[in-house]
C-alpha cells in the first residue's frame, strides 16, 4: 500500500457496518440510500435491519445524516439533480462548475467536476456545455477522493451565460469608470474606455473580465447593455439575469401562441349555464380557477354539499414537445415581483385563452366534490368542461358582500352564488379541524410601489375568509387529483412535503426548553404536535420566535414521481392541479387526468411519464430559484428605500444567528439586516446553534433568535440588496443553558475578535 493511504474497513456481509462505514457508503452512494437499499448492501435482515434503523436514527440525532424524503445524506452534501455554474476549467481542461444556488453559512459551495464524453457530444446523448453554462445536472460523489468532491452529469442546458458579470456602470469625479457589483459577493472592477461601448453612467451591462493582477482592480469590458437602473424596472431585472431566469419568449413560441385557436367541444361537457365565479386578488389579470358550491339533494347524504372547481384546460393548447411546453418547462413557473411578472407562458395563453374571464366561453377541467355534513368528503369525479363565468369577483369584494356590503354586482350574486359557498367551507372547515395542518402564523408582506418605481409602501394584507374558502377548495380538488390518478395506477408528479428530520426535531426541542415550551421527545411527529407547540406560545412575546423556529425544522416542499404524502397540510395523498397557468407541475397532472379518464386530445404521452423523475427534480430546482430571485428582488428594493436614512435607529427583530453575527429583520419593511459579531460589544462571542444565541464570555449576556433590538443602519448597499446594522441594545441574561459548553471547553465558535477581547490563554483549547 503506498505511504499515506488508507486502508478501507472490509464490509462484512449480513452484519451491521461500522458508523464510518456506513457514512461512507451513503456519502458515495446518494441513490443507493434509502433505509431499504442500505440494508439490501450490507445483506441484513431481520433483526438486524432494526438495528440498522436505530444506528440511522442515532447517526440523524448526532446531525451525522439528514433525510431527504426515504433517502439519507450527509449535512451539505449536493442533491442528486443541481443546478450549476460552470465557472472554470482544472489543469487538465476539464470543466468545474459550482451549485449556483449555495447557503453562505455552509462556506464555500463545492467544486463539480463536468463529465463530457466526446462520443456523447457526437452522438447527441448528451447537451453540450460550455465554460460559464448554466447547466441542469445529474450529481455523483467523486469516490476515489482525488480532485473536486463531486463529479456531474449534464441533464440540460439552461442557459449560455458567455461568462457574463451583472453591474452597473458608474462614472467616478477624475473620469475613471468603474463596474459596480449587484452580487453581495461581487467585486468592484475597473472599465477600460474601449470597453464601455454605448454603456452609460447608470446602466446596467453584463459584462466580462478582461485582465486580473495582484494589484489594483480587476479590468472588465460591457458586453451588452440590460437597461438603466433609474428604470422602473431595473431592481427585478437584476435579479433575472443572476439568477439566469428566462424572460424572454422566443419567436416559435409566440408564434405557436399567436397561432392558437379557441377549444373545441370535442369530448366536452357543456356547462356554460353552471354559475362558477372567479374570485382572485383585485389587481389580478388571470383567472385560472372557477368556483361553485350547492346543496346535496340526495337523500343519502342530508345536510351535505356538492363543492365543484373549475380550473383552465392548459393541456389543450400546451401540447407535449411543442415549443410552448418545452418553454414552459424551461421556466418552471411563473416568477412574481413587485413590479412584474415573468410569466410560464405567453400572455396569448395565460391571460386570453386560458384566462376564465367574465362571460366567455372557456375550456376548463372540473372536478365535483360531494362532502358530507361532518366534513367528510363522500366521492368526486373529473370532466372536462366548456364553462362560462358568471362573475369576476376580488377577494375584497366577495367577502364585504357576506359581511353585509355588497356593491352593485356582489349584490344580485349574494343570495344564489357566495352564501351557498360560504355554506360549503363552513362544513369543509369542520374536515379541515378534524384533519389539523400545520398551522404556522406567518404574515406575509406586500410591497407597494410608486408609479416610478420606488417603495412606496411595505404592509400585510388581510387573511379573509375568501382567501381561507379558496384556498382550502382548491387543497381538496388537488387531493382529488392524487386520489384520481393512484386509483388509475397512473405516473404522475406529486407535491411532496416530508417531515423534519429527527436532527432538526432534536435542535428544536433544546430551542423550546430554554423558553419552557415541551415538545414530546422520539417517535413520528404529526402536524398537530406543532400546532400544539404553536399554542403554547401563543399570546406571549416568543410567538413570532417560535413561529419561526418550528418553520426552521420543517423540510422544504419538493415535486416528486414518489408519494411520501404532504406532512405540513397533514395528507396522505396531494398533487397540484389547480394553477397549470403559472406551474408546470399542474400541468402534468392536468395531462394525466385527460390520459388516464381518456377525456380527449392534450394526454400524457409514454415519454414523458418516463421522464418525470428528471422533470419533478428540474422544476422543484426552478421554485427555489424563483423564491429566491423574489426574496432578492425585495431586500434591494427595500435598501434603495433606506439608502437615504443612514444613521437612523430602527427597531428590528434577530432573524438570525450565525457565528459571524446576527440577522435583524425589521417588522415595519420585511428585509434583513446584517450586525457582524466583531463590532457587538467589548466582549467575545460564542455561538450556540442548538439554542441559536450568541453569548458574551466575559459578560455572560447575548443574543438569542427572536430578542427584539434597537439598531442603528450603518450602511445600504441597494445594487446588492444588503443593510448592516450597528447594535444598540444590551445583551440580556439568557436562560440556563445556553453556555454548557464552557463545561466541557468546547467552543461552538464566535466571530472575529475585537482588540483586547482575546479570552484568557489558558482557557482556550
Amino acid at each position: 500500500m503506498a505511504s499515506g493511504a488508507t486502508a478501507k474497513p472490509v464490509i462484512i456481509q449480513g452484519a451491521i457496518p461500522p458508523r464510518e462505514v456506513l457514512l461512507e457508503f451513503i456519502s458515495d452512494n446518494p441513490d443507493k440510500a434509502s433505509k431499504r437499499e442500505i440494508a439490501k448492501a450490507f445483506g441484513l435482515k431481520g433483526e438486524e435491519r432494526v438495528e440498522l434503523k436505530d444506528l440511522l436514527r442515532q447517526l440523524e440525532d448526532e446531525g451525522l445524516l439528514t433525510k431527504n424524503r426515504k433517502s439519507l445524506a450527509r449535512p451539505g452534501a449536493l442533491p442528486p439533480v443541481t443546478v450549476l455554474d460552470i465557472t472554470t476549467r482544472d489543469k487538465d481542461g476539464e470543466l468545474i462548475g459550482r451549485p449556483a444556488e449555495w447557503p453562505e453559512d455552509l462556506g464555500a459551495a463545492p467544486a463539480v467536476l463536468i463529465r463530457q464524453s466526446s462520443e456523447q457530444r457526437g452522438k447527441g446523448k448528451a447537451p453540450s456545455a460550455g465554460l460559464n453554462d448554466r447547466i441542469l445536472a445529474k450529481i455523483f460523489p467523486n469516490k476515489d477522493r482525488s480532485g473536486p468532491a463531486y463529479t456531474a452529469r449534464v441533464i440540460k442546458v439552461i442557459d449560455k451565460r458567455r461568462g457574463a458579470t451583472l453591474g452597473v456602470v458608474h462614472k467616478l469625479a477624475d473620469g475613471e469608470i468603474r463596474l459596480l457589483p449587484t452580487d453581495r459577493r461581487g467585486e468592484e472592477m475597473v472599465i477600460e474606455p474601449d470597453g464601455l461601448g454605448d454603456a452609460k453612467d447608470g446602466d446596467l451591462v453584463e459584462s466580462e473580465t478582461v485582465r486580473t493582477g495582484r494589484f489594483g482592480l480587476p479590468r472588465a469590458r460591457v458586453l451588452s447593455i440590460v437597461g438603466s437602473v433609474a428604470s422602473e424596472k431595473a431592481i427585478s431585472m437584476i435579479a433575472i439575469y443572476s439568477h439566469g431566469i428566462p424572460h424572454i419568449f422566443p419567436k416559435q413560441v409566440m408564434d405557436e401562441a399567436e397561432e392558437a385557436k379557441p377549444a373545441s367541444m370535442s369530448k366536452r361537457e357543456d356547462w356554460r349555464d353552471v354559475p362558477l365565479v372567479t374570485i382572485d386578488p383585485a389587481d389580478a389579470k388571470d383567472h385560472d380557477d372557477a368556483v361553485y358550491a350547492e346543496p346535496d339533494t340526495s337523500p343519502d347524504n342530508p345536510g351535505g354539499v356538492i363543492v365543484t372547481v373549475a380550473i383552465a384546460d392548459v393541456s389543450w393548447y400546451v401540447r407535449t414537445g411543442a415549443p410552448l411546453d418545452r418553454e414552459a418547462l424551461k421556466r418552471g413557473n411563473s416568477v412574481y415581483f413587485p413590479d412584474r411578472v415573468v410569466p410560464m407562458l405567453p400572455e396569448r395563453i395565460s391571460n386570453d385563452l386560458c384566462s376564465l374571464r367574465e362571460g366567455e366561453d372557456r375550456p376548463a377541467l372540473a372536478v365535483r366534490m360531494t362532502f358530507s355534513k361532518e366534513g367528510r368528503k363522500a366521492g368526486h369525479t373529473f370532466h372536462r368542461i366548456m364553462m362560462k363565468s358568471a362573475a369576476k369577483l376580488s377577494y375584497q369584494q366577495a367577502q364585504a358582500a357576506i359581511d353585509g356590503h355588497p356593491d352593485d354586482k356582489s349584490g344580485p350574486l349574494l343570495e344564489p352564488i357566495l352564501k351557498p359557498l360560504w355554506d360549503a367551507y363552513r362544513i369543509m372547515k369542520i374536515g379541515r379541524d378534524r384533519r389539523q395542518p400545520l398551522e404556522l402564523d406567518m404574515p406575509e408582506r406586500k410591497i407597494l410601489l410608486k408609479p416610478d418605481g420606488t417603495v412606496d409602501r411595505v404592509f400585510v394584507p388581510d387573511r379573509l375568509d375568501a382567501h381561507k374558502l379558496i384556498e382550502e377548495m382548491m387543497i381538496q380538488a388537488n387531493v382529488c387529483a392524487a386520489e384520481t390518478l393512484e386509483k388509475k395506477k397512473q405516473a404522475l408528479i406529486y407535491r411532496a412535503h416530508d417531515g423534519p428530520s429527527l436532527a432538526k426535531q432534536e435542535t428544536l426541542r433544546e430551542f423550546l426548553s430554554t423558553l419552557g415550551i415541551s415538545m414530546a421527545k422520539g417517535g413520528q411527529m404529526r402536524s398537530n404536535s406543532f400546532n400544539g407547540i404553536l399554542s403554547q406560545a401563543h399570546g406571549t412575546p416568543h410567538q413570532i420566535m417560535v413561529n419561526e423556529m418550528v418553520l426552521r425544522s420543517q423540510s422544504q416542499a419538493v415535486y416528486s414521481p414518489d408519494n411520501i404524502g404532504h406532512f405540513g397540510l397533514n395528507l396522505m395523498k396531494y398533487a397540484h392541479f389547480t394553477s397549470p397557468i403559472r406551474r408546470y407541475a399542474d400541468l402534468i397532472v392536468h395531462r394525466a387526468l385527460v390520459g388516464s379518464l381518456g377525456l380527449g386530445e392534450g394526454g400524457i404521452t409514454r415519454e414523458e411519464e418516463a421522464q418525470l423523475e428528471d422533470i419533478a427534480a428540474e422544476i422543484s430546482t426552478f421554485e427555489r430559484r424563483a423564491m429566491a430571485a423574489e426574496r432578492d428582488t425585495v431586500n434591494r428594493l427595500v435598501a434603495h428605500h433606506l439608502a437615504t436614512r443612514i444613521g437612523e435607529d430602527f427597531e428590528g427583530r434577530i432573524s438570525g444567528v450565525t457565528k459571524a453575527g446576527l440577522f435583524v429583520a425589521l417588522p415595519t419593511y420585511g428585509a434583513d439586516g446584517f450586525v457582524p459579531v466583531s463590532t457587538i460589544g467589548n466582549d467575545y462571542y460564542f455561538y450556540d446553534e442548538s439554542h441559536q444565541a450568541l453569548t458574551g464570555e466575559r459578560s455572560g449576556l447575548g443574543y438569542q433568535l427572536g430578542d427584539t433590538v434597537e439598531v442603528r443602519l450603518k450602511a445600504a448597499i441597494p445594487l446588492a440588496g444588503a443593510l448592516q446594522f450597528e447594535m444598540l441594545s444590551e445583551g440580556k441574561k439568557l436562560p440556563t443553558g445556553t453556555r454548557s459548553f464552557h463545561k466541557s471547553g468546547r467552543r461552538p465558535g464566535g466571530g472575529p475578535k475585537k482588540p483586547g477581547t482575546r479570552p484568557p490563554r489558558g482557557r482556550r483549547r
